[in-house]
């Protein structure tokens, strides 16, 4: 059995979610479901970046070393 979220969301939000959902021929729930599977189906960029391992300094050291030719 599923699970019940309550969200308020902005009347504008609302609108805008109906009208899409009407388009598409289902429900405003069945339309955020699928929203919400979407975006979680994409990979969060600062997730994706963190897990790259790079190296990190500060602003000031990271154009210092650009500037000095460093890479």
């Amino acid at each position: 059995m599923g699970r019940c979220l309550r969200i308020v969301i902005p009347e504008e939000l609302h609108s805008r979610i109906a009208k899409v959902a009407s388009l598409s021929g289902t429900s405003k729930s069945g339309w955020v479901r699928r929203a919400i599977e979407a975006a979680l189906e994409r990979p969060d960029p600062l997730v994706r970046l963190a897990s790259l391992n790079a190296p990190t300094a500060g602003i000031d050291d990271m154009i210092a070393e650009i500037a000095s030719g460093r890479s």
